[in-house]
Parts: C-alpha cells; sequence; structure tokens
C-alpha cells in the first residue's frame, strides 16, 4: 500500500506542477512555446489524476501502469515544457507519449482481469 501512497502523491505534485505550467502558458508563454506547455500541463495533470484515483489499485500490472505513467508524465510533458522553456528538443516525447498510451492499455487488461 506504501508504494500506492507514493505514486499518488506524485499523481498530486503533477497536477500541482500542471496548474503553474498552465498559468505560465496562459499568461506569459506566447507562440508555439504557449501551445507547448499548455499539451504538457493537460497531460501532466490527467495522468497525475489518474495515478491518484487508481491508488487502490495494488496489483501487479497496475504498479507497473503507474510507474510507466510517472516516467510517460516525465517524458512527454516534460519534453514539452523543456522545449518551450529552454528551446531543447522534444526528442523524449515520443517515447514519453507510448508510455502513456501502453500504460492506459495495461489498466485496461488489469481492470478486466481477475481481482
Amino acid at each position: 500500500m506504501r508504494g500506492s501512497r507514493v505514486f499518488a502523491a506524485v499523481g498530486a505534485l503533477c497536477c500541482g506542477a500542471s496548474v503553474a505550467l498552465g498559468a505560465y502558458a496562459s499568461h506569459a508563454a506566447q507562440g508555439p512555446a504557449k501551445e507547448r506547455l499548455a499539451l504538457a500541463a493537460l497531460f501532466a495533470f490527467a495522468h497525475g489524476l489518474a495515478l491518484i484515483v487508481l491508488m487502490p489499485r495494488t496489483s501487479r500490472l497496475a504498479t507497473v501502469a503507474k510507474g510507466m505513467w510517472v516516467s510517460g508524465i516525465g517524458l512527454f510533458s516534460g519534453s514539452l515544457a523543456s522545449a518551450a522553456l529552454f528551446g531543447t528538443p522534444t526528442t523524449f516525447a515520443p517515447a514519453g507519449g507510448s508510455l502513456l498510451i501502453l500504460a492506459w492499455v495495461i489498466v485496461a487488461a488489469d481492470l478486466i482481469g481477475k481481482d
């Protein structure tokens, strides 16, 4: 259960950080940076919230999916935010997006599997 609480705490931090990213995108960023930050915020919030909602799920598959979400948020949202703020390439965004997608497939498998 402790591991689930850690994932949920990380999810809460992602949600909080996404509010900050969204605010910066709305009030300070311009052009492509604005769009990248807004998308990074959206994905960080949605997947952070998923980490919180799925806290009670402690199966092996759910734990793997949670780890993939954390990694995917870092790679996808992190890559977009870094590109917007520091001009770095978005090299890791596709890998992060793929992890996010695959994690959802794993969650679906876990939800239809045996308890």
